[in-house]
């Protein structure tokens, strides 16, 4: 069995399992609502992060923020990883009333939602669709996505790493590690 036939089993799995469970959007548009500070945080890469920007034709700086989480460094400096969507009381910047403003251009986060994949393992976060009827079309596409997700994830984990291994951490600083480098904040 080669390379792409393990990939059609695996997607085929990934269908029948998100079949089981069930899921069709209900557009109440809870998942871009979350504000509390660990939820519903949206990180994207920078390819996502030009991507929006094309579509939306707005700027990186008003749509996205540094993702709040920090690695302290033993010289009194941090780190983070990546940037997110930026939130108001409201929700997701692009949330405008139960509908995404950029929707065409969303994230793999978005894209997949409520499904993400741990390894080999299938999660579902809370939605009010869980449980719902869907086709088993819809579902294939979900599971192409899904792994689509993860490859891109890994992609840019590893350049990630490569930032780290070329490029020291400034003492004392707050810097933001992404796979185009590494940027003081």
């Amino acid at each position: 069995m080669g390379i792409r036939d393990r990939s059609m089993i695996h997607h085929d799995y990934l269908a029948a399992r998100i079949r089981e469970i069930g899921f069709s959007c209900t557009r109440c548009g809870a998942c871009c609502r979350g504000t509390a500070e660990d939820t519903n945080l949206v990180m994207v890469t920078p390819g996502e992060i030009d991507r929006l920007s094309e579509g939306t034709g707005m700027t990186a700086e008003s749509f996205t923020e540094t993702y709040p989480e920090s690695i302290m460094t033993e010289d009194g400096g941090s780190f983070t990883f990546e940037r997110c969507l930026s939130r108001s009381q409201d929700g997701c910047c692009f949330l405008s009333v139960n509908s995404c403003t950029a929707y065409l251009h969303r994230p793999w986060i978005c894209r997949t939602y409520p499904f993400m994949l741990d390894g080999d393992e299938l999660l579902t976060f809370p939605c009010e669709g869980i449980g719902r009827e869907i086709s088993p079309g819809k579902a294939h596409q979900l599971a192409h996505l899904l792994v689509e997700r993860k490859r891109a994830e890994r992609k840019e984990e590893e350049a990630i790493g490569r930032v780290l291994e070329a490029v020291p951490l400034p003492p004392g600083k707050r810097v933001l590690i992404d796979s185009r480098g590494m940027e003081v904040i």
